[in-house]
């Protein structure tokens, strides 16, 4: 049985009210991720999970394809941060999501977020009454909204547009208590396990825009450095997997959601002395309060300021926070087969979420259209295209690079043969064949490169410098120790001191000092090794699925493999002498740099890849041990060649996939986009504050747009040659969305008429 992790980046564009439909699609991959740990468990799911629970089932038979699903980055940005905080919590933790839930239903209001000072009197503005009866979005009369909600909306925008005018409506305070609510409902909530592989990193970023910006460094030519005023912040959240996951404290989890929304003029603008004064008030302690504005707000922090920055709506600069969930990819390893996909979430493509000047958009934009929207709108509504051309661009070198690699495998095997063609024991690996075997073919890789090696091999070098020096950077306490820079600096120091400034000879490729160096620390050749192995032998399986079940076991081989080496990337695996000289490495950084190669022991561990090698490879058939042996021993050939192309390190070496989850996309029960579908786009996207009927309508559809969209990006992991049969999806997809309806019914009580009009369309 084939084993494949489906790898979830999540992106969470802003909204407004529509965060309530976004939050339903998160609660959906939050589902289907409940459902595939439970698959995995051996534990039965039941309602909507257990049809996500027969999904994974059926691939498994029909396909032959144990899956895994997961969401382990996620990045997000006004009300999409609130949602990503709350999902990475529930991810990292193991907690229910449905205090979310009851937060967007019951206190997503604009009874319940309209500070109490704003609130209007029966006498104050009573001209402002005709206001409520004024134009919705797009010139469309109040009279058009909804029979049901129609008495509920006037009312409710009566009270909101005679609150005070100039002043944020909402209240700041008002929105971190319920904030904070929500995360201690969560953490009350029944528990079940952490819905990643224990192992498995979970990354979180929520963009904050500095409303009065920081200071900025930038180095020049001419002059040297020159300073500029920095607006964009990202909170990063990390929870590095092991026995007890978390991301952060309650209050760090609330600041962020809160900082990231503040949308202009709505709520105020967030500060620290806010979430001071609201801790205060609920008595509740924030321990790491230092430490996490130390770590949020480094410049305000040293400059003595974090408690007066002014925080506003992340989306101002930044609506589509793609750029920090694709740095993260850097810092991602893999045990198997990876589908990694980068899935946003766009509540409404086309729509502008504040709309200036006419219904039509036609007309051209007048004196304060154009100010407004090159202040406002613009920015926020940039397309994407930069940020997918980036992951697109690595893709395609990523392919570029097989393609290469498939190209050289006739040389290659020929220079294997050409060294152990003639010899007897070629078929009967054991242990210490496989080494010589491997030594010899290194040593004439580099031979045969000639002056070529120098390129190859100062290129190795450099990768293991960075690497060692993120290393020792992980090693120290934050504000301890050096920095990165540093620590590069004095490993380059160390390593010209080892006469490492020269890496080979005319004659015979690799100098005695580089051999040695790259023996002890040359930790990522190791991994590229191995996860070229997986691909010629997923190759193999693809090809002849008769040989599926001799290949698992070599598949069992290989990912054991790479768990003892990727275990040595982590900085909890060192012990604290080689943490205490990691701080020094200024000092004497060859004393860091031997405590670190002796700690990871990597001669030792290729004793042990070689002895379960050629274990693994004695159970292949004859043709495939081969083959797989060729590759193996021909690595090096390969490696020479594609690694000024990848410049992946060890992170994933597998192409990059978009998806959008989206009105538009979920089509299977209606057609129509947003407009066909959801509320909350009324009133320039504040519609779903004016109505609990709204908010109810909008979650129930994220949910069933979550799962029309998810069901199809599940199968879209299957090979070509290997599908459910012929209607089987669109089963699957009814019985969830009945599902869904069957679990919501009790809790959405304002919507009966939608529950009739989903079940004649569901069918």
């Amino acid at each position: 049985m084939r084993e494949k992790e489906l790898r979830l980046a999540l992106v969470c564009y802003g909204g407004i009210s529509l965060a309530v439909y976004m939050h339903g699609i998160t609660k959906e991959i939050w589902r289907l991720a409940r459902a595939s740990r439970a698959f995995h468990d051996g534990r039965l799911s039941t309602g909507s999970q257990r049809v996500y629970f027969d999904l994974l089932s059926e691939i498994e038979i029909h396909a032959g394809l144990k899956l895994t699903v997961f969401s382990d980055i996620i990045a997000g940005a006004s009300a999409g941060g609130i949602n990503g905080i709350f999902l990475a919590q529930a991810i990292a933790t193991g907690q229910s999501l449905d205090p979310l839930t009851d937060l967007w239903l019951e206190a997503a209001d604009v009874e319940r977020l309209l500070d109490p000072a704003a609130k209007a009197t029966r006498l104050s503005k009573l001209w402002a009454i005709p206001l409520a009866m004024l134009a919705d979005r797009g010139g469309e009369a109040i009279e058009s909204v909804d029979p049901d909600t129609r008495a509920e909306v006037r009312a409710k925008l009566s009270t909101f547009v005679r609150s005070r005018w100039f002043e944020p409506p909402f209240g700041g305070e008002v929105f971190t208590g319920l904030l904070l609510d929500a995360l201690d409902a969560m953490a009350a909530s029944d528990k079940g396990p952490p819905l990643l592989p224990d192992d498995q990193p979970l990354d979180l970023f929520v963009t904050v825009t500095d409303f009065r910006g920081h200071p900025q460094r930038l180095r020049l030519n001419s002059p040297e450095e020159v300073v500029e005023s920095e607006h964009r912040l990202t909170f990063s959240f990390a929870d590095r997997g092991g026995a007890r996951r978390s991301l952060g404290a309650i209050p760090e989890l609330a600041f962020a959601a809160r900082a990231t929304a503040s949308f202009p003029g709505a709520f105020p603008p967030f500060t620290v002395k806010e979430m001071d004064a609201v801790l205060a008030r609920i008595g509740k302690a924030w321990p790491g309060r230092e430490a996490f504005l130390e770590r949020s707000l480094p410049r305000h922090f040293a400059a003595g300021l974090a408690d007066t920055a002014v925080m506003i709506d992340g989306s101002v600069l930044s609506n589509a926070p793609f750029r920090p969930a694709m740095d993260a990819l850097k810092n991602r390893s893999a045990r198997r087969e990876i589908d990694r996909r980068f899935v946003y979430i766009d509540p409404k493509p086309g729509i502008r979420s504040i709309r200036i000047g006419g219904a039509s958009g036609q007309e051209p934009p007048g004196f304060f259209s154009s100010i407004l929207g090159a202040l406002t709108e613009i920015p926020r509504e940039q397309p994407i295209r930069d940020n997918l051309e980036a992951l697109q661009g690595r893709s395609e070198r990523i392919e570029r690079t097989r393609r290469i690699i498939d190209a050289l495998k006739d040389e290659v095997d020929e220079a294997i043969v050409q060294l152990f063609g003639g010899t007897f024991f070629l078929d009967r690996p054991t242990p210490a064949r496989v080494a010589a075997w491997r030594s010899k073919a290194q040593t004439e890789a580099a031979r045969q490169a000639g002056p070529a090696y120098a390129a190859y091999g100062h290129l190795k070098i450099s990768g293991i410098v960075e690497e060692l020096a993120g290393l020792v950077r992980r090693l120290t306490p934050r504000g301890d120790g050096p920095t990165r820079t540093q620590a590069r600096e004095a490993i380059w120091g160390e390593l010209q001191r080892r006469g490492l400034e020269r890496v080979s000879t005319r004659s015979s490729g690799a100098t005695p000092a580089a051999i040695t160096f790259f023996r002890e620390h040359d930790l990522g050749f190791r991994i590229r090794r191995l996860r070229f192995l997986a691909r010629r032998l997923a190759a193999i399986q693809e090809n002849n699925a008769a040989l599926a079940s001799a290949c698992e076991e070599f598949e069992r081989c290989i990912y054991a493999i790479l768990a003892l080496y990727l275990e040595r990337e982590v900085a909890g695996f060192f012990p604290d002498e080689v943490n205490r000289l990691a701080c020094n490495i200024g000092e004497d950084a060859g004393a860091a740099i031997d405590a670190i190669g002796a700690a990871r022991g990597l001669r030792e561990i290729d004793d042990q890849a070689d002895q379960l090698f050629a274990s693994a490879l004695a159970e292949l058939p004859k043709a495939e041990r081969r083959e797989m042996l060729f590759a193996y021993l021909g690595f090096a050939f390969y490696d020479l060649t594609t690694l000024s192309l990848t410049g992946e390190g060890a992170g994933e070496f597998d192409p990059v996939k978009v998806d959008r989850i989206s009105p538009d996309d979920a089509v299977t029960i209606r057609e129509g986009g947003a407009e066909a579908t959801l509320k909350g786009i009324r009133f320039n996207s504040f519609g779903a504050f004016f109505s609990r009927g709204y908010r109810e309508n909008d979650y129930l559809w994220g949910r069933l747009h979550g799962a029309d969209r998810l069901i199809d990006l599940v199968l879209s992991t299957l090979p070509v040659h290997r599908r459910l049969p012929p209607g089987r999806a669109g089963e699957l997809k009814r019985s969830l969305f009945r599902a869904i309806l069957a679990e919501e019914q009790g809790r959405l009580t304002a919507v009966p008429r939608l529950f009739e009009q989903l079940t004649r369309e569901i069918g």
